[in-house]
């Protein structure tokens, strides 16, 4: 993949340290104090010797995390190269908050970059984020499936081709501002639920295989995000005070069906919303607007509430019932990410804590592992399991290591 570089500031040498354009508002023994006091001082990276003796590249979305990150490890004394990926049109987007990737994000994040002295450089990867993320977005939806295109982001572009950018810069690791913990067992790195369970990402990032590991970091993980914006505050980021993104970048106002219908201009085809007894119960505009477990929006009057449990794009059909009906006792998962102890074969029968969904707590669940497939059992049925989705293995029962994941492909 050919690389855009779009803009640039001077790369220092080791132990070298640019002139910052401007002087932030930093509390020095404020920020000393807290980096001694959350375990980051010295060569917290673990990459062996002293930190000036290490170029490492941080990744730098434009919000507060990634900001911290890359200052902390400035200040460490790390040689670090701040990287932004301007990932959709930035024309488009100057004006938007609450996304990453573009427009004020890639200001803030070049200008966190020149106040605290360190070099900074802005990837054009758009036609690559179009061609892995969006438009897989898009093909997904008009499949009935629904997409995690966060996940996809990061198995396609940040862990693939920015962590292949790095190793080219010769930097000695890709560091994130992800909250979730990197451990090491003998000279095998592990990946761990964060420390602050409401900030854990532990679900977007099953697909990080062990080859990736072995080169990221991920210095957040064992803090919570008031410790991070302390730390933001005494560094006098401009960004200490920026709200956290909460939409999908590239869908902003939350209006997945526009970017289909753009992307895919007149795919979508209307259908019939009919009850899992065969009755039709009304029309639908497309079943890109609906997904598993979705009850409001429906359209449809009845004397009891109904729930979307299927979509079938061949027959443009919303499927829906009761309730009870959203209940799945077996997941059938296809391009499974094992980061386990031993190969993917052996773990057939383990006991495992699933997530189906990131905002749910992992439910246990046993591996089926054999030649016509992985599927997930489960003991008590969980709701709303849509095919697109991710269903991401932890140990169990501490439900704290992630031994990796897959795509729903079907339930039962």
């Amino acid at each position: 993949m050919m690389t855009t570089l779009i803009s640039n500031a001077p790369r220092p040498g080791a132990g070298a340290v640019s002139t910052p354009v401007s002087s932030p508002v930093l509390d020095t023994a404020r920020v000393d104090a807290l980096m001694a006091e959350y375990g980051l001082t010295g060569e917290f990276l673990n990459l062996g010797g002293e930190p000036s003796d290490h170029r490492v590249v941080a990744a730098m979305s434009g919000g507060v995390d990634s900001s911290v990150v890359a200052a902390v490890l400035h200040r460490a004394g790390y040689q670090v190269v701040g990287m932004t990926l301007q990932l959709y049109d930035h024309g488009e987007a100057v004006h938007r908050k609450g996304a990453c990737c573009a427009g004020q994000d890639i200001h803030d994040a070049r200008r966190v970059a020149e106040a605290m002295g360190f070099a900074h450089y802005v990837l054009d990867y758009e036609t690559r984020f179009r061609e892995a993320v969006i438009e897989d977005f898009a093909d997904t939806y008009l499949a009935g499936f629904t997409p995690i295109p966060c996940v996809r982001c990061n198995q396609s572009v940040k862990f693939a081709d920015l962590l292949a950018t790095s190793k080219q810069l010769g930097a000695d690791c890709l560091v994130t501002g992800h909250y979730i913990q990197r451990t090491m067992n003998g000279n095998r790195p592990e990946l761990r639920r964060a420390a602050d369970a409401g900030k854990d990402q532990s679900y977007f990032l099953f697909a990080t295989t062990e080859e990736q590991l072995d080169y990221l970091r991920f210095p957040l993980g064992h803090l919570n995000k008031d410790q991070t914006r302390e730390l933001a505050a005494a560094l006098g980021l401009i960004v200490a005070a920026k709200p956290d993104s909460q939409d999908i970048c590239f869908v902003p106002d939350g209006d997945y069906a526009s970017v289909v219908e753009k992307v895919r201009p007149g795919a979508s085809r209307p259908g019939e919303i009919v009850h899992l007894d065969g009755r039709v119960m009304g029309r639908h505009e497309g079943v890109l607007r609906y997904t598993v477990g979705q009850r409001r929006g429906l359209g449809i009057a009845t004397g009891e509430p109904l729930y979307v449990v299927r979509l079938d794009a061949e027959a443009a059909q919303v499927i829906v019932a009761p309730r009870e009906a959203l209940q799945v006792r077996k997941i059938t998962l296809t391009d499974v990410n094992w980061i386990g102890d031993g190969d993917l074969s052996e773990a057939d029968g383990l006991t495992v804590g699933i997530k189906v969904r990131s905002t749910r707590p992992p439910k246990p669940a046993v591996l089926e592992v054999g030649e016509d497939g992985v599927f997930v059992l489960l003991d008590q049925g969980e709701e709303g399991v849509a095919p697109g989705q991710a269903c991401v293995f932890y140990s169990h029962p501490d439900h704290d290591r992630v031994l990796g994941g897959g795509w729903i492909r079907a339930t039962g």
